[in-house]
């Protein structure tokens, strides 16, 4: 799809991401921007920025979505193939960089993988 233009919108989002160094959940968001961006803006947005190679998604808790920025990421290839850390106490979610190796199945071609790890996090568990 590819973002064409750099809308009001656009700009939106991205500085939310450039505020917030962690993962933000596409609640969090709409909620964010209730009185700028309708909620479907805010879903197109999100999804053009992901197939950009922008932004990487994944299922958190409850089947809540999160997006993070990725890494050397492109709109042909995304390489971010990482787990993220789920506080159970805040919610907080963090992109973890640690290699995983996703295994290979016969018969099956993996397209992608998701690892979510929950506990507390470094601050709440000081």
């Amino acid at each position: 799809m590819g973002v064409v233009r750099k809308t009001q919108s656009v700009s939106l989002v991205l500085e939310a991401f450039k505020a917030d160094s962690k993962a933000i959940s596409v609640i969090d968001l709409v909620d964010r921007f209730n009185d700028k961006i309708n909620k479907t803006t805010v879903y197109r947005v999100l999804d053009r920025l992901e197939d950009d190679g922008v932004l990487h998604s994944f299922l958190g808790v409850n089947g809540i979505k999160w997006y993070a920025p990725c890494k050397d990421c492109s709109e042909h290839k995304h390489s971010d193939v990482h787990p993220h850390f789920q506080c159970t106490d805040c919610g907080k979610i963090d992109c973890l960089n640690v290699d995983i190796t996703i295994p290979k199945l016969p018969n099956r071609e993996v397209v992608g993988a998701q690892v979510l790890i929950q506990g507390k996090c470094e601050a709440c568990c000081n």
